[in-house]
């Protein structure tokens, strides 16, 4: 009996995310049907693939296993791929903010390539105003721009609305209220920097930047050090670190919103990769 495409589907989602209730969500079954399908294959090897303790981690036999499934499922892709939609062949250029790919888009990226080996996508990171620039110039077919407001692209599509939260450590900032807050931001401009400073003017808050820079990865290093406090959206806090909640010392934050921007166009190839980006936002 061959390997059940599904059922190896479920296994690297298990392996990938850690847990069978992550898994669950990613690939859309129940907790109690990855459970089962794991079991499944399991049964059908004969060994066991996972060492269940506190975390989930993959036996010897599991570990060659995940390679072959990992070629079992790429190969069955590239054959739908090639029968279902043959047309689907081209480049897409896209850019997006360092963060989101960092955070959001990178399984996506990787799913969307797998599941079109024929397409190339070119992707690119940037600040949200030169995006916007290149993307007036032609440079990209489609965008992802951070904005204050849904209607500040109104040709764009909204994808994302999300709650600003400042992000820092409780034990290192219990400040007093003449004391500069120390902010960790990225250079303008910068919608999350505007929405911090904008929010700590309003209440007359002294503050001072002691860390600059557009990496996602290095604004959370420093805030990780204990240099200071930053602005996130809700969802890319990263677990090790503390959401502060408003108060006399930092103010309420107004949401933030993502907008998907295309230029008209015919193409199969770039509003395929549209419609699965916009999905899997959505989801």
């Amino acid at each position: 009996m061959g390997f059940d495409a599904l059922t190896l589907q479920c296994f690297i989602a298990v392996h990938e995310t850690g847990s069978f209730t992550r898994a669950s969500h990613k690939i859309g079954r129940t907790q109690s049907a990855i459970s089962q399908q794991i079991t499944k294959l399991e049964n059908q090897i004969g060994k066991p693939l996972f060492i269940r303790g506190k975390t989930l981690t993959l036996t010897s036999e599991g570990e060659v296993l995940l390679y072959y499934a990992k070629r079992i499922i790429q190969l069955n892709f590239e054959a739908m791929d090639r029968f279902k939609e043959p047309e689907l062949e081209g480049e897409v250029r896209f850019g997006l903010p360092e963060d989101f790919a960092s955070v959001f888009l990178s399984e996506v990226l990787t799913e969307y390539a797998t599941l079109h080996p024929r397409i190339l996508l070119n992707i690119e990171c940037d600040l949200t105003v030169n995006l916007y620039k290149r993307f007036i110039n032609q440079e990209f077919d489609l965008v992802l721009v951070k904005m204050n407001r849904p209607e500040d692209f109104p040709n764009g599509i909204d994808v994302w609305s999300e709650q600003l939260v400042w992000v820092g450590s409780h034990e290192l900032f219990e400040l007093e209220e003449h004391e500069p807050v120390p902010l960790v931001l990225s250079p303008q401009p910068c919608v999350y920097r505007s929405r911090a400073l904008k929010s700590l003017e309003s209440t007359k808050r002294p503050w001072r930047i002691v860390f600059s820079s557009d990496s996602y990865a290095g604004k959370v290093a420093a805030v990780s050090a204990g240099m200071g406090i930053t602005v996130l959206p809700l969802n890319m806090v990263p677990n090790h670190l503390t959401i502060i909640e408003p108060g006399p010392i930092l103010p309420k934050l107004d949401d933030t919103h993502v907008s998907l921007l295309k230029h008209s166009t015919d193409s199969i190839v770039i509003n395929s990769f549209e419609s699965f980006v916009i999905k899997h936002l959505k989801h």
